[in-house]
């Protein structure tokens, strides 16, 4: 287990005596100290998950010290002691930052109690800092990978819109690196420091998106046991993606566009209007114009989206950047299964470099994938790679679609082999199928050892 260090500061012998045992017990480390100053010091050499003080010290008192402590370090929590009569003061002290605060007598199961609840919280927001820090530095539009001149101007606008408050529209096919874009919008953003709430519209079913968008009170419908808080006010102070816009159903994209000019919400039920301050990006692979022109998509609602629009290039766009991206996905495919393969065949960049990809970055992320799963050796030679990369650029489109079948069964069937050591038996139970249709199927992909 981790030890926490806890500072203990009281004039009282007997009290800070009592307070170390009750806490080392434990497993706390614990150090003390007999006023104000002695705990400055003392704070100033060491690092404290908790500090717990009495009020009435000599010297600068208590309260002085838990203002000290909240200029030095904000998110160290401070537990204040008081005498039973003084609790307007402990209350005061609350007002002022302290975590929380005890009376005297010190009840034992109170002290532990109220230790571990504050330590608890003080480790959960130093996790969301580092969290926070990691996204932002993973999710900036220089780590997206690309040198081509598309994608230069794709990081220009990035880096442009993601200074502003207003709404974003992100457009470009299946596969492009959309939510990539919006997640590097949102952390070069002033928001960084806010969540970043993804909505899939098009994976919730309509009868339930106005709930999951807006909350819902207790009671508002059948089955509505309990106060629902919506994504959106999930989203408050940062930003939220709604990805695959154009699907979303015409009725809500009304109660969308009155919050997008309201910049409030009413949960379904409710009476009480919530006021939030959420950026939008939202993203399509669809044409709106032509949505709206159909009347499938309103009119109002493109305009407020579209203040801002970020283009994707396919892929068969920028294929400057397929050897960039084959590395990077190589790489990333060493880091996660501990092989140590080298690079690519000149014939297979060639194939790479020829084909149109019309599953664009996710597809060649998965041809990857599949390639370095199969290869054996340091280097990914053509006969790894799936059929239809040799196919001409009229028929990739449809064959695309088979491939992603095709290739998830295949990747299922080499995992289940290798986890039971390509015992073809235990293989095609962990599969839910028999020894004989595995085998076929190991035929058919050409998984049969020879």
């Amino acid at each position: 287990m981790q030890e926490y260090n806890i500072l203990v500061v009281d004039d009282e012998k007997n009290i800070r005596k009592i307070v170390s045992a009750t806490l080392k017990k434990e497993g706390y480390a614990v150090e003390t100290a007999q006023s104000s100053e002695e705990a400055i010091e003392k704070f100033e050499q060491g690092a404290y998950h908790l500090v717990i003080t009495d009020l009435k010290l000599p010297g600068k008192t208590g309260i002085e010290l838990l203002g000290y402590i909240k200029s030095r370090d904000a998110d160290v929590p401070v537990v204040v002691v008081t005498a039973f009569g003084s609790i307007e003061n402990a209350v005061n002290a609350m007002k002022k930052g302290a975590f929380n605060y005890l009376a005297k007598p010190i009840n034992s199961d109170e002290l532990l109690s109220v230790a571990k609840e504050a330590i608890e919280k003080y480790e959960l927001k130093r996790e969301n800092i580092a969290l926070k820090s990691e996204l932002k530095g993973k999710y900036t539009f220089s780590s997206i990978i690309g040198k081509s001149a598309p994608m230069e101007e794709v990081f220009a606008t990035i880096n442009m819109v993601a200074k502003t408050q207003s709404n974003i529209l992100v457009v470009g096919e299946s596969g492009t690196g959309k939510e990539l874009v919006a997640r590097a919008v949102h952390y070069g953003s002033e928001r960084a420091g806010g969540p970043f709430v993804t909505i899939d519209c098009a994976a919730i079913p309509p009868e339930i998106m106005e709930s999951e968008l807006f909350g819902h009170e207790k009671g508002a419908f059948t089955g509505a046991h309990e106060k629902k808080t919506g994504l959106l006010e999930h989203a408050n102070g940062g930003t939220v993606f709604l990805d695959e816009i154009g699907e979303l159903d015409l009725n809500l994209q009304k109660k969308l566009l009155r919050f997008l000019q309201e910049r409030e919400i009413l949960r379904v039920g409710g009476s009480s209007r919530i006021k939030l301050n959420v950026r939008i990006v939202a993203a399509t692979n669809k044409d709106l114009d032509q949505e709206v022109r159909e009347k499938r998509f309103r009119e109002d609602l493109f305009y407020r989206l579209n203040v801002m629009k970020i283009r994707i290039p396919p892929l068969r766009e920028r294929k400057d950047d397929i050897p960039l991206l084959a590395q990077h996905f190589l790489d990333k495919m060493n880091g996660i299964e501990g092989k140590h393969i080298q690079g690519f065949e000149d014939a297979v960049m060639n194939a790479f470099l020829r084909h149109e990809w019309p599953g664009n970055v996710r597809e060649l992320e998965n041809t990857i994938e599949r390639a370095y799963i199969l290869c054996p050796t340091v280097t990914i030679g053509q006969k790894y790679l799936p059929a239809k990369l040799a196919l001409p650029a009229q028929d990739e489109r449809g064959a695309f679609d088979q491939m992603n079948l095709i290739e998830t069964e295949k990747r299922l069937i080499v995992k289940a082999l290798n986890q039971t050591s390509w015992n073809q038996s235990k293989a095609a139970e962990v599969l839910g199928i028999t020894r004989k249709q595995l085998r076929t199927k190991m035929k058919n992909l050409e998984l049969l050892p020879e």
